[in-house]
């Protein structure tokens, strides 16, 4: 069986992608098919480049004992398309910009976070803005696991290339 890589994508990846990141990695290793399914994170600027995950988003995860040391701001890349089955955005401005960078989609690969969710078409606001990182904590965590139920059917079924 062939590894699902996920990418979540935000503007500067210190707030929202880098939370569902961390969030994702931890529940798929509770469901013990971190050995199948690949995470990572980035940002759609370079604002952040280089920058550690931001405060805000440091504590809620340790809050719910999740680790994100040694995480670093990057930005997508065109190489990021090919290589991610899933590519991962958390409002309209980053669906644009990830397609701007990747040419279009092609391969049907990008989508909202909340898009795997019982209300698609939902966006995740950004707590660097709002300052509200438990409504963003709850929506990533709906939108994880909602995308853990469909990369499970996917494994499940054998689906993967």
């Amino acid at each position: 069986m062939e590894t699902l890589k996920v990418l979540f994508v935000c503007h500067g990846n210190i707030c929202r992608s880098t939370m569902a990141e961390f969030v994702m990695k931890d529940k798929v290793a509770r469901a013990g098919l971190a050995r199948w399914i690949y995470i990572e994170s980035a940002g759609t600027s370079d604002e952040e480049l280089g920058n550690p995950v931001y405060p805000g988003t440091r504590r809620i995860l340790a809050r719910h004992g999740i680790n994100c040391d040694g995480k670093y701001a990057r930005r997508i890349t065109k190489a990021d398309y090919a290589r991610f089955d899933y590519l991962v955005g958390m409002d309209g401005a980053n669906i644009r910009n990830m397609r701007r960078a990747w040419d279009g989609d092609p391969d049907g690969k990008v989508s909202l976070l909340l898009d795997f969710t019982d209300a698609p078409g939902r966006e995740i606001d950004d707590p660097w803005y709002t300052d509200d990182f438990d409504s963003t904590w709850e929506l990533v965590c709906e939108g994880c696991d909602g995308l853990l139920a469909e990369l499970r059917a996917r494994l499940a079924g054998g689906q993967t290339d």
